[in-house]
């Protein structure tokens, strides 16, 4: 992965990030309000020796000094000390949890010794600093008089006496609230690179052109009426998807400029990756191009195609294989649409058999003679090997890749398929991909629209586009034979 495609997990993913930050945001807020606050009063002790008769005896009292002080730094929360306060001021602490709320410090290179202490009560931590202090001073005395004498070699003196505080100093909302917001995005982008790195399913084109080793021509956006239109001559002119079949028609033109006349397979790893509604969308925009477009439904397993055009099942390709019906009288055309189908026919026992006979070649070839492209819809990979056997005699396969469904090592699958027929891939598509900042190059710009305005030529006052009223309509199967 590199920085590009965190940029898109980022895109792709932006949702979870936020809402993983604001709930650490939140919970950081939670345990602040929760929290009791603490107050901390301070005071200092200066740490001397005896008076030195010279200034050599003076230095050597002053280095004494800087070692001694940071021993008395650890020496102030040690067991010994917590006693004599609570004994001194009557607490029901134990000396050990009256020791976590004491804190001492030496400032570097100095004899000054400073002692801190927190308690939710400001006046309490004010007492019990100060009585830290006077203890201390007086244990120091006992530590530091040699036996036999009365003064003590060194002393400790408050030099700063414990003030009562006025405001707490925790919790600290800004900042548990900052860093709260550090740790949610460092969390949600974690966990957001974590799923993505456990997602096998394809979502880049760029890995989906590495996967399969074939340009990706086109990328299909989901949309809301998919159900109840799945035709692209069912909705807008303008819809997003079908500007994206024009797209894919276009590309797939330029797949092998030299080659005149085109059998493609139109397949998929699985089933469910919308291969067949892609098959006759593309078919009608092909035929929308004046290009002559027929469609040979060689799915005999599952048929779809006839469904979505209304057209007669039961007479079709297994008839015209089997030779019970000539190849002219078993084609079909579609109601306004452009262009020709040849239905699967009734399901035969052998599927397989009859796609690698001798008179499924022909007929591929007839139909190859006699239109500009010839579409097959075939099954999926992985299950059968119908696609791949269909492929091996036609100019190659076009793969139809469900976005964020279809797993790279199904479509690894799907191309092992093929190259083990001698087939190959000559693209892939993208199918059923998010409209907005979902695709990694195909997500983006599917959410927008460049229909004509009212006041476009293209639109009478009425509002019904004379685009459409004067368009010159496809020509009759009958028409195209007598041209070829």
């Amino acid at each position: 992965m590199d920085l590009r495609d965190y940029i898109a997990i980022v895109k792709q993913r932006w949702l979870l990030i936020a809402s993983v930050t604001l709930a650490v945001i939140a919970l950081a807020a939670l345990l602040t309000w929760r929290s009791t606050p603490q107050y901390e009063s301070s005071t200092g002790l200066f740490i001397s020796t005896s008076s030195a008769d010279d200034d050599s005896q003076a230095f050597q009292g002053s280095q004494f000094s800087l070692q001694r002080v940071k021993s008395y730094a650890d020496m102030v929360t040690k067991n010994e000390i917590a006693t004599r306060v609570i004994d001194r001021l009557d607490l029901d602490e134990t000396p050990r949890e009256l020791q976590s709320h004491i804190t001492a410090s030496a400032q570097l290179d100095t004899v000054i010794l400073t002692i801190n202490v927190t308690d939710p009560s400001p006046e309490r931590a004010q007492q019990i600093a100060r009585t830290v202090a006077e203890v201390f001073v007086g244990y120091v005395s006992e530590l530091e008089t040699p036996p036999g004498k009365d003064e003590a070699t060194i002393k400790a003196t408050v030099i700063e006496q414990a003030d009562r505080p006025q405001n707490p100093v925790s919790p600290q909302p800004l900042r548990n609230l900052g860093l709260g917001a550090v740790l949610g995005l460092l969390l949600g982008a974690g966990i957001a690179v974590l799923r993505e790195t456990l997602d096998t399913s394809v979502r880049s084109s760029r890995h989906l052109e590495e996967l399969v080793g074939a340009p990706v021509i086109g990328g299909i956006p989901f949309e809301s009426d998919f159900d109840t239109a799945p035709l692209i001559s069912q909705g807008d002119t303008y819809a997003p998807r079908a500007e994206a079949f024009r797209v894919l028609r276009t590309n797939l033109q330029f797949i092998d400029p030299d080659q005149q006349d085109k059998v493609f397979v139109v397949t998929s790893a699985l089933p469910g990756e919308g291969k067949s509604i892609t098959t006759c969308n593309l078919a009608i925009a092909l035929a929308q191009g004046n290009q002559r477009v027929v469609v040979i439904e060689a799915d005999m397993r599952r048929p779809r195609i006839s469904t979505y055009l209304n057209i007669v099942e039961a007479v079709g390709l297994t008839n015209v294989i089997v030779n019970q019906i000539p190849l002219e009288d078993a084609i079909q055309e579609t109601a306004d649409l452009g262009f020709d189908v040849l239905s699967s026919g009734r399901t035969p026992p052998n599927p397989a058999e009859l796609l690698q006979s001798r008179t499924m070649r022909t007929v591929i070839e007839q139909l190859r003679n006699t239109y500009d492209v010839v579409l097959i819809d075939a099954p999926p990979l992985l299950p059968v090997t119908d696609a791949a056997l269909l492929a091996s005699i036609a100019d190659g396969a076009v793969l139809v890749v469900r976005h964020g469904k279809t797993t790279r090592d199904e479509v690894a699958g799907a191309v092992d398929r093929l190259q083990g027929v001698g087939a190959k891939p000559l693209a892939t598509l993208f199918n059923m991909v998010p409209s907005k900042g979902g695709g990694y190059g195909y997500g983006y710009g599917y959410g927008y629209g460049y229909a004509p305005t009212e006041d476009s030529p293209l639109v009478d006052p009425a509002g019904e586009r004379v685009a459409e009223r004067v368009a010159e309509k496809p020509r009759r199967r009958g028409e195209r034979r007598a041209d070829a």
